[in-house]
């Protein structure tokens, strides 16, 4: 897709193991997935989707995540499953890849007995509106309120279909909840003092962790996690996947917050 962000030289990820495992990305192509690309490569075989071709050193099919037959052969031989795929403001089509989409992805998680996805979304898919006006310290494992917003809506939805989908089947579902991206060096918006920010680099660094983990020691089999920087706000909590997961958000974005003494 085009508009895909830079991707800056870093040594941000330490990590040093080599996992036997093949995962597949949908939506490899899009805003985040560059950088989760960055942050597995040589840690996992790749294997990349998106609805056109791009530039890549690791195996690259094209999917439309509507298709189900697409999605079922992109995950054919996979171990794991990464879902990146984002529409949000076209009403049909926002459905049919925030939500079709998900549905099409655990029925080849299914079929191809792939017992791992780990899903991505909005932080209203589960904490919306209804929460933001009225709580804090607000955890990733509250009732889903995603509110009418068309992508929260849509998002929302996909992720039941996911928890229906592990009550019925041997398929575990990690589900990382986002906001705002940034670089951890651009100090060029100081007033970005979102509560739930992170840079591109520690999000990226939250997928290697879900693809290692020993799925048995997890709470149930659907578990959401909320992926943000350590913030002052406590509007929202991302203490579950420090613990679980043993995720560590390096960049603090202190620049955010603090009054500049210039």
């Amino acid at each position: 897709m085009p508009g895909s962000p830079q991707i800056r030289q870093s040594k941000h990820w330490d990590f040093n193991n080599e996992v036997n495992m093949k995962v597949v990305i949908y939506g490899s192509n899009g805003q985040l997935g560059p950088h989760v690309v960055k942050a597995l490569e040589g840690h996992v075989d790749l294997r990349l989707t998106d609805l056109e071709p791009f530039d890549t050193p690791h195996e690259m099919m094209i999917v439309d995540v509507s298709d189900p037959d697409a999605v079922a052969r992109a995950a054919e031989g996979m171990d794991a499953i990464v879902n990146l795929s984002v529409l949000r403001p076209h009403r049909q089509i926002a459905f049919d890849v925030n939500t079709l989409g998900c549905y099409n992805i655990m029925r080849a998680a299914v079929a191809h007995r792939i017992p791992r996805v780990i899903n991505t979304g909005p932080h209203f898919t589960v904490q919306g509106a209804p929460y933001e006006a009225l709580d804090y310290n607000i955890g990733p494992d509250v009732p889903p309120k995603p509110s009418t917003n068309l992508y929260a809506l849509s998002k929302g939805l996909g992720q039941e279909i996911c928890r229906i989908f592990t009550t019925q089947s041997d398929v575990y579902v990690l589900c990382y909840l986002f906001y705002i991206f940034c670089y951890h060096d651009d100090l060029s918006r100081p007033g970005l003092n979102r509560p739930f920010l992170v840079t591109w680099r520690d999000a990226a660094a939250a997928f290697l962790p879900g693809l290692t983990i020993d799925l048995k020691t997890l709470p149930s089999q659907c578990e959401v996690f909320n992926i943000f920087a350590n913030r002052p706000h406590q509007k929202f909590s991302n203490e579950k996947a420090k613990r679980i997961l043993g995720w560590q958000p390096k960049d603090d974005l202190e620049h955010t917050y603090l009054k500049s003494n210039v």
